[in-house]
C-alpha cells in the first residue's frame, strides 16, 4: 500500500494540539489491543514511544499493522481514524530524546517524568497507509 497524507483540514491535530491517539494493535492470537498513546510527526510518518517489553511494543515487533484513532480534543466529533504500518523502530538516545519531546507536549515537563529504572525507551514510526476524517 502506498502512503497517504493527513488532509490539510486536519493537520492541526496531528501537529498543534495536545490530542491523544488511541493505537491498536494486534495480540498474537489476532485480537485487538487498544492504548491512549502521545504522539508527535515526521516526515509525514506518526511517531509513537513506549518502553520496550510492553504490550504494544512487542506487538508491533511481531505485526506491523497498526490502527489509530484521534479525536480533537475540543471537538470530539472531529476526528482522524488512520490504518498504517510500522516502517521503523529507534532505541534508546534518540527515543530518550523523543519521549521528553512529547513530555514537553503534553506535560510541559523538560523531562518525562514516569520514567522507570532500566527503563529503554522505542520510537515506532507509523506510516499511513489509510486516512479517513470526520468533522
Amino acid at each position: 500500500m502506498d502512503k497517504v497524507q493527513i488532509p490539510q483540514s486536519h493537520a492541526d491535530l496531528m501537529t498543534q494540539k495536545k490530542a491523544f491517539a488511541h493505537i491498536a494493535t494486534l495480540m498474537p492470537d489476532g485480537t485487538p489491543h487498544v492504548t491512549p498513546v502521545w504522539f508527535d510527526m515526521a516526515n509525514g510518518n506518526i511517531r509513537v514511544n513506549t518502553a520496550r517489553g510492553r504490550v504494544k511494543d512487542r506487538n508491533m515487533r511481531q505485526n506491523a499493522a497498526v490502527a489509530l484513532s484521534i479525536l480533537d480534543p475540543d471537538d470530539p466529533y472531529r476526528h482522524v481514524a488512520i490504518r498504517g504500518r510500522v516502517v521503523n523502530m529507534i532505541e534508546e538516545g534518540e527515543a530518550d530524546r523523543h519521549i521528553d519531546s512529547l513530555a514537553k507536549k503534553y506535560l510541559g515537563e523538560e523531562k518525562y517524568p514516569m520514567r522507570r529504572p532500566g527503563e529503554v525507551r522505542v520510537i515506532f514510526e507509523i506510516e499511513p497507509t489509510f486516512v479517513a476524517v470526520m468533522g
